[in-house]
Formats: C-alpha cells, structure tokens, sequence
C-alpha cells in the first residue's frame, strides 16, 4: 500500500468516526464526493491548490468561500486541512477511503458492473442478487455499458474482478494458446 493511500486512509477514518457520532455517514460520504469531483474535476482549481507561491491560507479562504456553505463543518474541516499540508490531491484517495469504511461498516459493498449493451432493471437486479450471494454482502451496483466487453458481464467489488465478459474469454484464450505455442 502506498504511503498516499495510507495517509487517505487515517483521514477517512478519523472523518468516519467524527461523522458517525453526529449520526450524518450518508452526508459526509455524498459531500466528500461533489468536493472530490469538484477539485478533481477542474484543471484550473487543481493549478491554483498547486501553485507555491500562494499561501496556504489563501487557498483555504477561497476553497471554503466556494463551498464553505454547502457541506458540513467536518468535511470543511478534512478540506481545509488537507490544502494547508499540502495533500490537496488526496482528497479523492479520502473519498475512496471513507467511502469503503462506511461501505465495510453497513455491510454493503459497491459494485460496478460492465456490460456490452444496457441492463434493464430486472437484469440488473439478478446480477447484483448474484454477486450479493457470491460476497457476503449487500450489494449496490452501478451499471456501465462498454462496448469493447463484446458480451458478457464483468464486475469489480472493491479489488476484485470477475471477468465473465467475452472479449476477456478471447484474451485468456488467446494468452493460453500463445503460452502453448511456446
């Protein structure tokens, strides 16, 4: 494990069990997720939190200006914090962190679920029920459709994979005849 993914992990931890005292996981998980997005997701803002010429505490003003009242004071708090030293790009790895914490801790797990062409509901719902058995645990799962699957379905549930899709099936194929040519 990364020294990053480690340090995102203690923030998560202690933002998880700050959160799970005042009774507001949900909250915290759906707020961290729009601040990740938000700083992840813009080039600019990323430059400006990166920039050494600018004082830590600028950052933080405007960073708390700018969502200062659209999320709790504990993930203000984690934001703030992790720009004044200077792991402002963690701020993702925390999400993923808390996110698995909470999840470990409700007995859920996330699933995202690829598929060639789109799942209707109750498709959906059998492969989740599946996976459900299959874990151990309750599982929500997001569908994306990727074409190159060809067939098929694959799953990832934390870091695991399970690759029933048909384009997997030809590369181990492919891999298996290649090992025997050898």
């Amino acid at each position: 494990m990364s020294r990053d993914n480690v340090i995102a992990k203690r923030y998560a931890q202690a933002l998880y069990e700050v959160a799970g005292t005042q009774g507001i996981v949900s909250e915290v998980r759906q707020q961290l997720q729009l601040v990740s997005e938000a700083l992840n997701g813009d080039a600019d803002v990323l430059r400006f939190l990166g920039t050494p010429g600018i004082e830590a505490s600028e950052k933080t003003e405007l960073v708390k200006k700018a969502i200062g009242d659209r999320v709790s004071s504990i993930v203000l708090n984690i934001v703030t914090l992790l720009i004044e030293r200077g792991r402002y790009a963690a701020i993702g790895e925390v999400y993923a962190a808390y996110s698995r914490i909470a999840d470990k801790a409700s007995g859920e797990s996330r699933a995202t679920i690829y598929t060639a062409l789109p799942l209707s509901a109750v498709e959906l719902s059998k492969v989740v029920q599946q996976f459900s058995s299959l874990s151990g645990s309750r599982i929500i799962g997001e569908q994306i459709v990727d074409p190159s699957l060809i067939g098929g379905v694959k799953v990832r549930i934390g870091d695991k994979i399970y690759d029933g899709s048909l384009s997997g099936k030809l590369e181990r194929l492919s891999k298996q005849m290649n090992s025997q040519a050898l």
